[in-house]
């Protein structure tokens, strides 16, 4: 009986020639590009990377902590510079400084001015009676698109402005400028124009197809009523800008928990029956 003839590539064969690379197919282990037989990947790296050989990424080094968030560094710095800000204007009214000598002199320059009419429903948005139910309406709308936590948070940093500015008129006990009755930094009407009209804006900004005129507006009401309030004499410049110091701190958790919308004229707590009747272009849930 005679035997199969084996193909000529492969009688004798040993085990030591390499295997005949087929188009196609990459081998899984290749000798070293040194030549030295050690294997090697594909793609040029060893078989087993030690742990400590791996790397991570371009901006993170062993031994080192990841770098500080952009948008944490902006936040410290925003904070910094209102407290700084607020600090400075308080000492120098309560220890007679030369930013106060400046300050009565400049209020009293500007004391009179402007039409009378006009001015005084300028000071007046700053009334509670005014800036309030604009708030209200606010907190009542973000309520209704499902929001929970902003709404609670502006009710909470609007309760904040009686607490904070009426032991620090008592502390300071600052004389008006057409009166010799203290009380008058900060000014109270301009914290309560700046905190309603600010945290109503907050609240409607994810719901408005162009969110850039909340905080524009918010600009425009709250130094309009400082206008006011200072060209009807009612405070000083710097009663004023003490308040808006303040109210920048007491906003900026409201503007941190503030969340987006999941889509247009959806709130964040509707369920997602609702989000798929909205919008069909939407995610499932």
């Amino acid at each position: 009986m005679r035997e199969t003839p084996r193909p000529q590539g492969t009688a004798g064969d040993t085990g030591s020639e390499l295997p005949l690379h087929r188009p196609g197919r990459a081998f899984a282990h290749t000798t070293g590009a040194s030549g030295s037989g050690t294997p090697h990947r594909s793609d040029g790296r060893p078989p087993h990377t030690p742990r400590g050989a791996r790397q991570t990424g371009p901006a993170v080094r062993s031994g080192t902590t990841p770098p500080v968030p952009e948008r944490a560094a902006l936040l410290v710095s925003v904070v910094s510079g209102l407290l700084a800000l607020f600090a400075l204007t308080t000492w120098q009214i309560a220890a007679d400084g030369p930013l106060r000598r400046l300050d009565e002199r400049t209020g009293r320059a500007l004391v009179g001015h402007g039409p009378a009419r006009l001015t005084e429903f300028l000071a007046d948005l700053g009334n509670t009676q005014i800036a309030l139910p604009v708030l209200g309406c606010a907190i009542v709308w973000s309520l209704l698109r499902g929001a929970r936590r902003e709404p609670f948070t502006a009710a909470l940093t609007m309760a904040a402005v009686p607490l904070l500015v009426v032991p620090l008129k008592d502390w300071v006990a600052r004389p008006g400028p057409l009166t010799d009755a203290t009380g008058y930094y900060p000014s109270g009407h301009a914290a309560t124009a700046a905190v309603a009209y600010g945290a109503a804006a907050l609240l409607l900004a994810p719901y408005v197809r162009r969110a850039w005129m909340m905080p524009v507006a918010t600009v425009l009401l709250t130094g309009a009523t400082g206008i006011g309030l200072v060209l009807r004499g009612y405070h000083w410049p710097l009663d004023v800008l003490g308040s808006w110091f303040l109210c920048g701190l007491l906003l900026l958790p409201l503007g941190l928990s503030r969340r987006k919308p999941l889509g247009p004229g959806v709130g964040p707590g509707l369920s997602c029956r609702s989000r798929r009747r909205s919008s069909s272009r939407m995610p499932s849930c």
